[in-house]
């Protein structure tokens, strides 16, 4: 049964010291808008791979591509402005730590600011992960395990001000990838006590913060971290 810490949008100070290693986990999970040497040192002081996806407040990781041990972007050399070792998921999907995982960041739009959509683009990318879901699942029997987003599903959880509603189309995201678990980020709890939500099967899980999550192919268990 992996266990994952997953984190997004607050840095937990406890977590950014020699504390972290406290917690026996075999995955690093990110939903977006933390720092990049935040990521850095969970993934490093574990000793574990970091998967990601970026939020709203990140820079534009798109286009880059790794080759032969090169980091290409629109096919010139660059350097990896994300965080060092770490894999952004956003729009694909990996297997990593017994977990099969797919990525959606981003958010709605509501400003010229980067990684950010329109419900219609996130829709079309939506689409676009669930056929290459559907194809892996027609090769290997395989479905997803974790979908991994930045934003929750619209109503559930989400905020009415422009910049905090949730997508839609994340709720036909999860009837044609029908993941175990949605880990999100963005919505900030302020110190309210925020519920697990339910789409049919699938759990959706607010990580801001951290969660200290054990998923099974069978079911899933939570423990949430102090």
């Amino acid at each position: 049964m992996p266990t994952v810490l997953a984190v997004s949008d607050e840095v937990v100070e406890s977590l950014w010291t020699e504390q972290v290693r406290r917690h026996r986990v075999d995955l690093v999970l990110a939903a977006g808008d933390l720092p990049f040497d935040y990521l850095e040192f969970l993934s490093d002081a574990l000793d574990r791979p970091c998967v990601f996806v970026p939020g709203n407040h990140d820079i534009d990781l798109g286009r880059y591509a790794s080759s032969r041990g090169m980091w290409m972007r629109d096919g010139m050399p660059a350097e990896w402005p994300g965080p060092a070792g770490g894999l952004n998921v956003d729009g694909g999907m990996t297997d990593v730590a017994g977990l099969r995982i797919a990525g959606l960041g981003g958010s709605i739009r509501y400003n010229d600011g980067p990684n950010q959509w329109t419900e219609r683009q996130q829709a079309r990318r939506v689409r676009r992960l669930a056929r290459s879901v559907a194809w892996r699942r027609f090769r290997d029997g395989r479905g997803v395990d974790v979908l991994l987003t930045h934003s929750p599903p619209k109503d559930l959880g989400d905020r009415a001000d422009p910049a905090h509603r949730g997508f839609a189309c994340l709720h036909d995201a999860v009837r044609r990838m029908r993941p175990k678990l949605l880990v999100h980020g963005h919505i900030h709890p302020c110190g309210s006590q925020v519920p697990d939500r339910r789409i049919g099967e699938t759990l959706v899980v607010n990580t801001v913060g951290f969660r200290i999550l054990e998923i099974d192919t069978g079911g899933r268990e939570d423990r949430d971290g102090t």
